[in-house]
């Protein structure tokens, strides 16, 4: 088992400790990432962009012009900017509906993802796959998928497809604690074991798997130790520390890459908001949401490490936090503005079948 911060029910508290399930193999325990002053402040950026984009995709919904269903990741973003931070140009990433943050950190241009939000032609999936059906390949970038846990096995398949063509990239499966507890992830999981896959399975705890808490819904709400019966090691990372995430993906890239097989990653993080925008949150305190804001926001507690280690001072931080509102400002106004598909492109792309 991982010594790692536990967010489950008190931000800041310990994991216990206790022995490993099994003998086999792991990677070693992760080490909190050491940034240089262009680290942290990359790092930074790309948060507060996913923050403010969301907050503005939000504002969006709620004046009609974003329709459907709308999740967004507002609070989470330690983990997948950690995430991307090891990756390489390649490497294959899925995700499952909460997915504009993860294009955001896939470098995907705002205008395109903010675009696809508003069914415009401009959109990356040419406004046809709306919130939850976003894809780039070009991005290394397969989904956005609205079935819950339904990318976990495409994952491994990735994982497979890496594996087979030997060019030495690694698949990332996010998935959140309510897929964790659907059958095909650990049909994944035994697949990706007994072929020793180069994926790494990140489960992202933001602790609600829609109205229902983690602790309710799972008999085992460790979800690092999902894997164990597959002899697929696990860590437990306090994803709301983008350091700690970073950490943990370094060592969980090097071990996949070397060709261990798979690992389970699991992020103990939250969202502030609810499930989807429909979503009123009724189900935890204000008191709740406002000690995780003010105790383990990502973005506060880096800009206080920031600022504190001497890496940038607050000027520095406001002429990022001006530069990414107007690329979210500009992004929007690039949504609103940009025509719709033509009617004709209504069966492109589409795969029609006869029954």
């Amino acid at each position: 088992m991982r010594k790692v911060t536990e967010l489950a029910r008190n931000p800041g508290r310990k994991a216990a400790s206790a022995p490993p399930v099994g003998n086999w193999p792991r990677p070693d325990e992760p080490e909190r990432f050491v940034a240089s002053r262009e680290e942290y402040l990359a790092m930074y950026r790309d948060m507060v962009l996913i923050r403010r984009f969301e907050e503005r995709a939000g504002q969006l919904y709620g004046m009609g012009q974003i329709g459907g269903f709308c999740h967004l990741y507002i609070g989470q973003e330690a983990v997948v900017v950690g995430m991307q931070g090891e990756l390489k140009r390649g490497d294959s990433i899925i995700t499952g509906y909460r997915d504009h943050g993860h294009m955001l950190a896939c470098g995907i241009d705002a205008k395109a993802v903010m675009a696809e939000l508003t069914g415009r032609a401009a959109g990356i999936s040419a406004g046809k796959g709306g919130s939850m059906h976003m894809f780039s390949v070009e991005h290394g970038f397969f989904g956005g998928h609205g079935i819950v846990g339904a990318q976990v096995p495409l994952g491994a398949g990735l994982g497979f497809a890496h594996k087979y063509k030997g060019d030495g990239h690694i698949a990332v499966t996010y998935f959140g604690d309510g897929a964790a507890n659907q059958g095909q992830v650990y049909e994944s999981f035994n697949m990706a074991e007994l072929w020793k896959l180069p994926v790494i399975f990140v489960i992202e705890n933001n602790q609600y798997a829609m109205g229902t808490s983690v602790n309710r819904a799972s008999a085992e709400d460790q979800l690092y130790r999902r894997g164990e019966s597959f002899r697929v090691p696990g860590i437990q990372v306090d994803g709301m520390d983008v350091l700690a995430v970073r950490g943990a993906a370094k060592t969980a890239v090097e071990w996949v890459r070397g060709g261990n097989g798979p690992v389970l990653l699991e992020m103990k993080t939250y969202r502030y908001r609810g499930h989807s925008m429909s979503d009123p949150a009724k189900y935890r305190s204000r008191e709740e949401v406002q000690a995780m804001r003010e105790k383990s926001d990502p973005i506060e507690g880096l800009k206080k490490e920031i600022i504190e280690g001497g890496h940038a001072d607050e000027a520095a931080l406001k002429a990022i936090d001006r530069e990414v509102r107007d690329i979210v400002a500009e992004s929007a106004d690039f949504a609103l503005e940009a025509p719709e598909p033509a009617a004709s492109e209504l069966y492109t792309d589409v795969l029609l079948g006869t029954y």
